[in-house]
């Protein structure tokens, strides 16, 4: 780690004091931002999906829990995306998901907000539930595997059953990138935001890769040290494997 140089208290004064403004401008911008994304028009959702979660069998209604607004987060398998490199050794839940989600808390504030929070794999129930047990996790949590939900969120590619599409861009796009070729073929991670009026569902808002930043807790105090992140979001162990051979480097 490189140190930051040394000054007097006056001239960090004067540097702090230049960062301030540029904070300012870059939350009066986030604001702005904000209220754009709330002003954007619904689409109603006529679809029938079925999820499987610890209740049985689930509509995306149901996973409001009652409430008017749904917050969904794509959680990658690790599967998807090890098949698609021909490796069929994988299949956990996906360590740069388990990162983001390990910095969720609890989720009393959003309920009493009138909104329910949840994750949607396309993994079988069975696999969901002893990969969330060994995280310690109790955030609701859903297989969407059989249903088209993913496919038509564009968080599942599969040229088979839907022209590819990611982070609203298609195939011959996302080639032409090296950060997102791999999503051509298998899972990427995303949010998905659902309002509810009475019985109709509505979809408000998608978004993909580093849209999801905002939730890493640990990148977040980070950015306020001299240093810089340590790792890229693929490059975290999973928590229960620090201090072990396992905590090393993953990639989804």
């Amino acid at each position: 780690m490189t140190l930051p140089r040394v000054a007097s208290r006056d001239e960090w004064l004067a540097a702090r004091l230049e960062l301030l403004e540029r904070e300012k401008e870059a939350m009066r911008v986030q604001d702005a931002v904000t209220a754009q994304r709330r002003e954007l028009p619904m689409v109603r959702v006529d679809k029938e999906y079925t999820f499987e979660g610890p209740g049985g069998e689930a509509r995306l209604i149901d996973l409001f829990e009652g409430r008017r607004q749904l917050i969904v987060y794509h959680f990658m398998w690790n599967n998807s995306a090890a098949r698609a490199r021909g490796d069929q050794g994988l299949d956990e839940g996906c360590p740069s998901c388990s990162f983001t989600i390990d910095s969720v808390g609890r989720l009393d504030h959003l309920h009493a907000s009138d909104t329910t929070f949840v994750l949607v794999s396309r993994a079988p129930l069975a696999k969901i539930e002893s990969f969330q047990a060994r995280m310690g996790w109790t955030i609701p949590w859903y297989s969407s595997a059989g249903s088209d939900f993913n496919y038509d969120f564009h968080v599942t590619n599969d040229e088979s059953v839907a022209p590819v599409e990611f982070n609203y861009k298609d195939k011959a796009t996302l080639e032409r990138s090296m950060k997102t070729a791999f999503v051509v073929n298998g899972d990427g991670q995303a949010i998905s935001v659902f309002v509810r009026d009475e019985d109709s569902v509505f979809h408000t808002y998608t978004t993909y890769g580093r849209g999801t930043e905002f939730m890493m807790s640990t990148y977040q105090f980070l950015d306020l040290t001299p240093m810089r992140r340590p790792r890229y979001v693929n490059q975290w162990p999973y928590h229960d494997t620090y201090g072990s051979e396992a905590g090393h480097s993953h990639h989804c």
